[in-house]
């Protein structure tokens, strides 16, 4: 099996990044061949331009806008499984999941009533999400819990099965007292993150080998 795994975090080496990579680890130790994106680092690059390429003959369901997130989404098309990781900002994903989720749904997109997807090869996902929300935001009625599950349904509808982690609470910063952020309680934040992320890492584990597993 080939996995893709696309960390949309313009942070290297923080939460989202640790996930994505530890899932990475968990389909890698099964046999799967992995390759690790930094979507942030890859060149320039933008959301669907609405050039209707994809709904052609000649390109069907295949974005044709060529710059550097097209290799990307060539990548996806030969996969056998995906795996997406994104902090929550400001209620949303990054702009850069933004930009390569726009591009991945929308070729797929027949407009057609017979057949919705123009994509015949479901692949498993698993979305992953952090946040300094804290876990009840996610949970049924909780103020991001729609935004998790209308990614979650639309991935599952043109991409394949999708599996999804949260991770909320997170510790933002090495060093908190750098900033004036006086609604956060650095010492209680350091250790729900010693206590939990671990177990999140452990987590995102599991579901990459789970990924090659099926």
């Amino acid at each position: 099996m080939k996995i893709v795994a696309i960390n949309a975090s313009p942070r290297k080496n923080w939460n989202t990044a640790q996930l994505v990579r530890a899932a990475a680890d968990g389909a890698a130790e099964n046999g799967s061949e992995v390759e690790v994106i930094d979507l942030y680092a890859i060149g320039k690059y933008s959301g669907c331009i609405s050039c209707f390429g994809c709904k052609t003959e000649k390109h069907y369901g295949e974005c044709i806008c060529n710059d550097d997130l097209k290799p990307v989404l060539d990548k996806i098309r030969n996969a056998d499984g995906l795996i997406l990781g994104t902090p929550n900002y400001l209620g949303e994903a990054t702009a850069a999941f933004r930009a390569l989720y726009e591009r991945l749904i929308f070729q797929y997109i027949t407009y057609n009533t017979e057949h919705y997807s123009a994509n015949n090869r479901q692949i498993p996902v698993l979305f992953i999400t952090t946040s300094n929300a804290g876990d009840g935001a996610y949970e049924p009625g909780g103020f991001y819990s729609e935004l998790v599950k209308n990614y979650q349904s639309t991935l599952t509808r043109f991409i394949g099965k999708t599996e999804v982690l949260i991770a909320g609470d997170t510790l933002q910063v090495d060093d908190y007292s750098k900033y004036d952020w006086t609604m956060f309680d650095p010492e209680s934040k350091k250790k729900r993150h010693e206590a939990v992320f671990p177990k999140k890492i452990e987590q995102a584990k599991a579901l990459g080998a789970k990924m090659v597993q099926r």
